[in-house]
C-alpha cells in the first residue's frame, strides 16, 4: 500500500481536472486503463486462483473480484483518480470483457489458462451467407442477457446492504456496452487475416458484412439505451475500432469510414464533439477522423510519435497517450521516468490537452513504483 495522504491526493485530483476542463491545467493529468485482469492474473493478489472463466460466469464472484480490484487500485496504483476507501461507497460494474459483441453474434468464448477470454472466429465461407440473412439478435440476447441478469443480481446485493471492507456498495453501472467497431468485430468473428483478404479479394462481401455489423451496433445500442430510459443519442459519442490500424489511409476512407460516419450520425448528437479509442499505430487516420467524425478526443496505444501527433491535431484536441506497457511492466523506475519525461517534453510545446497514460491497458504485475515514476514525470506530487 502506498504511504500517502489519500485525502490530500483526492483534493489535488479535483483541482487538476477542474483546471484541465478550463483549458489551463495546473499540471498534466495521469490516467490508467485497468480492468480486473490486473487482479485475476497476478498470483500475488489472486492467491485463491480464481479463474477468468469462474469470474466471467458467476455474478457473486464477479462482484467480489471487481471490488478487490478497485481496492488494490485505490491503495497501490497512483494516477489522477480517487484513492483510499471511497467515502460515498463503492461503485461496481458488470464486466463482459472485449468478447461481448462477437459472443452476442455467435462466437464461442474461450478461456485460456492465465490469460483473458477471447472470442473464437466462427464465420466461414460455408456459413457466411446464412449469417448475413438472419435477423440481428435482440439487444439482450445471449451475453447481453447475462449482463442484464448480473446487473440485477448486483443491485439485489446492494439492496441487501452488501459491504466491502466496512464500506457499503452503493451503485452498479448500467450494463450498456459500447462497440469495438465494425472493422474489429468483423476481424473477431471472421478472423483477422481472413477478413483483410476479404477486403481485397471479395470487397462486396466485406462491405455487406461491415454494413450488417454497423446496423447491429446501432440497433443494439439504441434498444439498450431505450430499455434504461436513456436518449438514443449520446452527448458526445465514444467508440473504438482498433483494427483500422491494419488499413492504409485509402482503404480506411473508402471501406470503413462510411460505416463510422453512419454510427456517429445515428448515435451521436449533431454539433457535439465525439471521442475514439484506437490502439496500435492508427495515427495516420486521426486527421481524417477528426474532420469527418468530429472527434476531438483520441485514446491512443503504441507506437505513437506524440509530439508530431499533437502538433498535427491542434491544441483543441485531447490526446491520451504515454509509456509503453512493456516498459512499465519490465523497466526500472528510472527508465519509466525518462520515457514519460521525454513524452511530456515532446507534447508540451503544442498542447495543454495531453493526458499521460499507459499505452495501452495496464499489464498484470506492473510494479506500483513504475507508475509512481510516470506520475512524477508528468508533474505529480513527490511523496
Amino acid at each position: 500500500m502506498l504511504k500517502m495522504d489519500f485525502d490530500a491526493h483526492n483534493e489535488e485530483v479535483k483541482r487538476v481536472w477542474e483546471s484541465f476542463r478550463t483549458g489551463d491545467p495546473i499540471r498534466m493529468p495521469v490516467i490508467l486503463g485497468i480492468n480486473p485482469r490486473v487482479w485475476l492474473l497476478d498470483p500475488a493478489l489472486n492467491t485463491e486462483k480464481i479463474s477468468f472463466e469462474r469470474y466471467f460466469n458467476d455474478p457473486d464472484v464477479m462482484l467480489d473480484v471487481v471490488l478487490r480490484t478497485q481496492d488494490y487500485i485505490r491503495h497501490n496504483l497512483i494516477a489522477d483518480h480517487p484513492m483510499g476507501l471511497p467515502k460515498e461507497g463503492w461503485q461496481v460494474s458488470v464486466d463482459l470483457q472485449n468478447v461481448h459483441e462477437a459472443a452476442w453474434l455467435g462466437a464461442p468464448v474461450r478461456f485460456p489458462a492465465q490469460n483473458c477470454p477471447y472470442a473464437e472466429p466462427f464465420l466461414t465461407d460455408e456459413n457466411r451467407a446464412a449469417f448475413l440473412e438472419r435477423p440481428i439478435p435482440g439487444a439482450f440476447d445471449g451475453i447481453y442477457g447475462q449482463g442484464l441478469a448480473f446487473y440485477e443480481k448486483m443491485r439485489q446485493r446492494i439492496r441487501e446492504g452488501y459491504e466491502y471492507r466496512g464500506v457499503p456498495v452503493t451503485g452498479v453501472s448500467l450494463p450498456l456496452r459500447g462497440t469495438d467497431g465494425p472493422m474489429t468485430v468483423a476481424c473477431n468473428i471472421r478472423g483477422t487475416d481472413t477478413f483483410c483478404v476479404d477486403l481485397l479479394e471479395e470487397p462486396e462481401f466485406a462491405d455487406e458484412l461491415l454494413s450488417y455489423l454497423t446496423e447491429a451496433i446501432i440497433e443494439r445500442t439504441k434498444a439498450q439505451r431505450r430499455y434504461f430510459g436513456l436518449p438514443e443519442r449520446e452527448e458526445g459519442y465514444g467508440f473504438a475500432d482498433d483494427d483500422i490500424a491494419l488499413l492504409s489511409c485509402g482503404m480506411y476512407e473508402e471501406r470503413v469510414l462510411p460505416h463510422h460516419r453512419r454510427m456517429v450520425e445515428e448515435l451521436g448528437t449533431p454539433g457535439v464533439r465525439n471521442s475514439i479509442h484506437l490502439c496500435g499505430d492508427a495515427t495516420r487516420h486521426f486527421l481524417r477522423i477528426r474532420d469527418e467524425l468530429n472527434v476531438y478526443s483520441f485514446d491512443t496505444g503504441f507506437p505513437v510519435r506524440h509530439g508530431e501527433l499533437v502538433r498535427a491535431l491542434g491544441p483543441e484536441v485531447r490526446v491520451n497517450g504515454g509509456v509503453h506497457v512493456n516498459t512499465l511492466l519490465a523497466g526500472t523506475p528510472e527508465e519509466v521516468f525518462a520515457e514519460a519525461s521525454r513524452i511530456r517534453a515532446a507534447v508540451e510545446p503544442y498542447t495543454k490537452r495531453f493526458v499521460m497514460r499507459e499505452a495501452n491497458n495496464l499489464s498484470p504485475c506492473t510494479p506500483p513504483e513504475n507508475l509512481m515514476a510516470m506520475y512524477r514525470a508528468a508533474g505529480g506530487c513527490n511523496f
